[in-house]
């Protein structure tokens, strides 16, 4: 009997360690986690001054510009070839198209429609974030209309 009490002890006394071990990994863990975000934080708030000269109106809009019209230019081009290639008048010289065209065109086609994704998200982000008077002059219009 004594000697069953003795594994039980020792089997605690493991289940102990082990415990604390754990808990000392998870406190670390949450430190190098904290000690993270504090580095990014810092970061970012010394590079903002640099990168504000980029986040003007002048800079940004024809860059947006020259997206959506790269992207919708992109676009046309696909489905202008799409459509030659189904005419009848091309059927007797068509040929199959191989998969690595196939995989290019469908990715050209991924990449322009995120492209006019990403720019609209930052359109309206950028009237959300940046244009406080827009927001309280739509505000105060919702509330007198309701």
């Amino acid at each position: 009997m004594e000697s069953s009490k003795g594994l039980d002890a020792v089997s605690f006394a493991s289940v102990t360690v082990a415990l604390l071990q754990s808990l000392c990994t998870a406190v670390l863990t949450i430190n190098g986690i904290r000690l993270g975000i504090g580095l990014g934080a810092l970061a970012a708030s010394s590079i903002w001054a640099p990168v504000r000269a980029f986040h003007r109106d002048a800079i940004r809009i024809p860059m947006l510009s020259l997206a959506v019209a790269g992207a919708v230019v992109n676009l046309a081009v696909l489905f202008w070839i799409w459509r030659l290639r189904a005419r009848p008048e091309a059927q007797w010289r068509r040929r199959e198209i191989s998969l690595k065209q196939r995989r290019s065109e469908r990715l050209q086609v991924a990449m322009a429609v995120l492209t006019l994704i990403l720019v609209g998200a930052e359109t309206w982000t950028h009237i959300v974030l940046h244009r406080p008077h827009v927001r309280t002059a739509r505000t105060v219009q919702i509330k007198s209309a309701g």
